[in-house]
């Protein structure tokens, strides 16, 4: 059996309490509410995200939110759900797929949420959070170029942009020029900015 990439003593909280939300993990009895809030944002989300371009149905949203729950369980992984009021409002995700010492950060929001700061929130938190895990260095956002409103949270976070690659990853969503960039900040920027 694989090795956790970070065993049950360095992964994240279940739940993270920020300014005006929570994140909390992700578990399969929220398959239904996930289904309606994909439902209700699928015009927003489509141009950038491969997973809202088809049918999401009940059977989707199972399936996904169990691969979730052995993602966690495996330490590769960390989804979580965002929570405004009581009110799901989106998804963030710490991601292992960057290298040893490294986790990405992930966002995606309703409609009726954005505009506020929320994403940007989040994200702060999930980079927080990272730093909080002792093997963590540093910490990525990636985004297709076109994505302008994605591009304005590695931004306001203090990320440096470090590279910017062809997507690996198919089918294009309608809205993404296939160039991907990468931000990233380290565990000395985060601090000193946040100091």
């Amino acid at each position: 059996m694989a090795r956790p990439l970070f065993t049950p003593a360095t992964r994240p909280p279940e739940l993270l309490v920020g300014e005006g939300f929570e994140l909390r993990r992700k578990t399969p009895d929220s398959a239904a509410d996930l289904v309606r809030v994909v439902a209700e944002a699928r015009e927003h989300l489509r141009p950038w995200m491969a997973w809202a371009q088809g049918d999401y149905d009940l059977g989707a949203a199972r399936e996904y939110l169990a691969a979730m729950s052995r993602s966690w369980e495996a330490g590769s992984e960390f989804e979580y759900s965002l929570f405004v009021g009581g009110e799901l409002a989106g998804g963030c995700s710490l991601m292992a797929r960057i290298g040893p010492g490294g986790l990405e950060v992930g966002y995606w929001l309703h409609p009726a949420h954005v505009g506020a700061g929320l994403a940007t929130r989040a994200a702060a938190t999930l980079v927080e959070t990272a730093f909080a895990m002792p093997d963590v260095d540093r910490v990525e956002i990636l985004h297709d170029t076109a994505n302008e409103r994605s591009r304005r949270i590695p931004r306001r976070l203090g990320f440096r942009e470090v590279a910017r690659e062809p997507q690996t990853t198919e089918p294009l969503s309608p809205g993404e020029d296939g160039i991907d960039i990468r931000w990233r900040v380290t565990r000395s920027e985060w601090r000193a900015r946040t100091a």
